[in-house]
């Protein structure tokens, strides 16, 4: 039975969303670099998800332990994060080469894809990364100013509120399936959209289901920011590995 407390708790979410979305749009396009802090745009975005559920938590009288901001329980989410990346990286990295070797080789799908794209692959030619501390560096700003940022405001605070008013419906490996799961996960997606104004930015809500469903199985954000964080290093160790 839904209580009206759990009727707060899904509007709570979807206002603290609102005001988030309309923060982002207005800072996200700020194309300033500064020394020490890079892209603001990216850094006031970061400061925005961090500190959201720091007010949405302090109205409600709650805390961010009660947002799976936490570690614990450590085993589950590495037993869970590991699982997850041990399928996921190698599938995305066939698909990454396969896509690049069909598409680039074939001059009638070359045509259709966007321009550039093949502009530094030349086949499947693995070599060493050559800016290893630009890489270093990306791999820090994934984790620190992307997905903890991310996935304690849309996991812990949005995802995790959500399931109070939708309490799932079912569950698979102790992760909730549910109305919570999809909607936190449409959030997510469009939220990317400002940025590049790119509809292929929707594309996000599927790694926001399982980012989603990490948070309902484990209890806690930690597997679902390793995951997202090296999902996103993935693509970048691809590009830096295969392309020239």
């Amino acid at each position: 039975m839904v209580t009206p407390e759990d009727r707060r708790a899904g509007r709570d979410a979807l206002l603290a969303w609102l005001a988030v979305a309309v923060i982002v749009a207005s800072v996200v396009r700020i194309d300033v670099t500064l020394p020490l802090v890079g892209h603001l745009g990216s850094a006031l975005v970061a400061v925005t998800l961090l500190y959201a559920p720091v007010v949405v938590a302090a109205r409600r009288g709650e805390d961010l332990l009660d947002y799976g901001f936490t570690a614990a329980p450590l085993g589950k989410n590495l037993r869970y994060g590991g699982a997850v990346l041990a399928v996921v990286l190698p599938l995305f990295a066939l698909g990454y080469v396969g896509f690049y070797d069909t598409v680039c080789a074939d001059p009638d799908l070359r045509a259709l894809a966007e321009p550039g794209t093949c502009r530094d692959w030349h086949g499947f030619d693995p070599h060493w990364p050559r800016q290893l501390g630009a890489l270093a560096e990306f791999m820090l700003v994934q984790i620190v100013v992307v997905a903890l940022p991310e996935e304690l405001f849309f996991r812990g605070c949005v995802h995790g509120l959500l399931e109070r008013r939708w309490p799932p419906t079912r569950r698979w490996l102790g992760g909730g399936i549910g109305w919570a799961l999809i909607v936190s996960s449409a959030l997510f997606a469009v939220i990317h959209l400002p940025k590049a104004g790119d509809p292929r930015a929707l594309a996000t809500f599927f790694p926001g289901l399982l980012f989603g469903w990490l948070r309902s199985a484990t209890g806690s954000i930690g597997a679902a920011v390793g995951v997202h964080a090296a999902s996103n290093i993935c693509v970048r160790v691809l590009d830096e590995v295969l392309l020239r």
